[in-house]
């Protein structure tokens, strides 16, 4: 499912609301620069990112990826499987 940066977002200029049907993409994201002297050198030139893709429905919402490994421990279980 990619639903990133689709559709209009605006009708005649204004915010457009959702509506059931609608599908979007919530990334929250940490990058650390490759350069970036404060922290320690593991770390640099790496990005995490964590993303759900949410339903809007009549009543409210569902997110579609919420059985999705999230924490450290079940995604490197999952890894492990490969």
């Amino acid at each position: 499912l990619d639903v990133h940066d689709v559709g209009d977002y605006r009708l005649a200029g204004d915010s457009r609301m959702l509506e059931p049907g609608m599908v979007f993409t919530i990334e929250p994201g940490l990058y650390v620069s490759p350069d970036d002297r404060s922290v320690e050198a593991r770390w640099r030139g790496i990005g995490i990112r964590t993303e759900d893709d949410v339903l809007i429905t009549e009543d409210g919402h569902q997110v579609l990826t919420a059985a999705l490994a999230r924490s450290a421990d079940e995604i490197e279980e999952e890894m492990a499987k490969r």
